[in-house]
């Protein structure tokens, strides 16, 4: 009976092991299959990953490059359409024009360049030497010889004394407020003459001569020869009416610069159309658009400096050209700066767009300095309306309104500020920074009414609570 008992103990402590060994051999089985399922799970995410990368090679293939190309022409584009446009606007508005020219009567340079030249006109049809003779000869046939002399003695100096008179008196004049008056009505006249000059006609008081554009003195020696006689000066009653040239502008390649003047001229309105359509589709092709973005407004303001740095050079190879016996070199370069003037206000000013709008998508990017820029932005805003609550500020129901509207109102205040831009008659870079900085003020403003949501009203059930 004992032996039954321990038998039958042992068998029940044989049996836990025998238990033990069947979830040992299940959890065997299990990690079997674990190992599988991370294999079988592994396979698959390399797959994916190489469909993936497949994926990234195709849109590689050709939105990069594409994009690529699409930009460089747009910026390459850019510097010629401000060109033409410039051009453009030197021939289709006549305030343009006349605001170029305008400050040349102005400028000492110009003044003395015009002064001698009217001078030497002047001089040359009142033949000074010769009335000299003609009055010493006179003289001695009435029997004074020795004051005919003494007159033919120092007739040279007598002539370069009245020479100096009249080039004083000339000079007066083109200094004079009548005769910058003058200038502006000439100019004024002429504008479409210039049309004509660069059109290969050139007929009117601005012409072409030799590969020269002139201007007519006429006005001007009418209005030295009548200042002439008011001061008692008799003899400049003996001008005749004439209207000599003298250069303004030397133009050895005038034929070149008017085939392509003609050309620009007909496409600037095109030009600036299709540099941005390229720049923008350049942008919307690209993976990464704000890069891309960032990078074509980089470009254009890169071309700026290019066409800055190509204007520098054409305009000592331009003073280099001019014979100093044509056009003195300080005269030559009061001309040629007035001429760009405008081209040069033109390029600061895109310049100075491309490099803000480069600025604002740098910065609404997530690079950690944008994010930590923004974020100090958004706790001044914070700060600034809590401290205005704190002392009882608020701003209503047009907090509400504005919350709701935020995203219409900012999309307004900078297409708003783009259409002032575009329309504005003669941008500046002082104006593209006024622009900017009200437009930053509207953004903060809508920010900082309706940049968080209402608090909420409670409910009837949490009031009943």
């Amino acid at each position: 009976m004992r032996d039954t008992s321990e038998r039958a103990a042992a068998s029940d402590a044989a049996q836990p092991g025998k238990d033990e060994a069947e979830p040992a051999a299940g959890s065997i089985q299990s990690g079997e299959d674990q190992e599988a399922e991370l294999e079988r799970l592994r396979a698959e995410n390399a797959k994916l990953r190489e469909q993936a990368g497949a994926g990234r090679r195709r849109h590689l293939s050709w939105r990069t490059p594409v994009s690529f190309v699409l930009i460089v022409l747009g910026c390459i584009l850019a510097p010629v359409a401000v060109a033409g446009v410039w051009a453009g606007n030197e021939v289709s508005d006549t305030g343009r024009y006349v605001a170029t020219v305008e400050p040349l009567i102005h400028d000492p340079a110009i003044q003395d360049y015009l002064a001698g030249q009217i001078t030497t006109q002047i001089t040359g049809h009142l033949n000074i030497t010769g009335t000299i003779n003609q009055a010493s000869a006179q003289l001695n046939s009435k029997g004074l010889p020795r004051i005919s002399s003494l007159l033919t003695t120092f007739g040279p100096q007598i002539a370069s004394s009245v020479t100096g008179f009249i080039h004083s008196a000339v000079h007066s004049v083109i200094a004079s407020k009548a005769a910058a008056t003058i200038w502006v009505q000439v100019n004024t006249a002429a504008h479409q003459a210039v049309v004509k000059v660069l059109s290969g006609q050139g007929n009117g008081a601005i012409s072409t001569q030799n590969g020269q554009i002139v201007l007519s003195l006429g006005p001007f020696i009418a209005v030295v020869k009548q200042d002439l006689l008011q001061h008692g000066f008799s003899l400049a009653g003996n001008i005749p009416s004439v209207s000599p040239t003298v250069a303004l502008f030397q133009a050895k390649d005038l034929g070149k610069a008017q085939s392509l003047y003609r050309l620009v001229t007909t496409l600037k309105i095109v030009l600036p159309i299709v540099a941005v359509l390229l720049l923008a589709a350049g942008v919307r092709v690209a993976r990464g658009r704000r890069r891309a973005l960032v990078r074509a407004a980089l470009g254009v303001a890169a071309s700026m400096l290019i066409l800055g740095i190509g204007l520098r050079i054409a305009r000592g190879i331009y003073l280099s050209s001019v014979p100093s016996s044509t056009l003195p070199a300080d005269a030559a370069a009061a001309a040629f700066d007035a001429l760009v003037h405008f081209l040069w206000t033109g390029l600061r000013v895109v310049l100075a767009a491309g490099l803000i709008i480069a600025i604002a998508a740098y910065f609404t990017g997530p690079s950690r300095t944008a994010v930590q820029t923004r974020t100090a932005l958004t706790s001044g805003i914070d700060w600034v309306r809590n401290f205005g609550e704190r002392r009882g500020l608020s701003a209503g129901p047009a907090a509400h309104w504005t919350y709701l509207h935020r995203t219409a109102l900012r999309t307004g205040a900078v297409a708003l500020a783009a259409l002032i831009f575009v329309f504005l008659a003669e941008p500046t870079v002082l104006a593209v920074i006024v622009i900017v900085v009200v437009l930053l003020i509207v953004l903060g403003l809508i920010e900082l009414i309706g940049g968080r949501p209402p608090a909420q009203e409670p409910t009837a059930g949490h009031a009943a609570s």
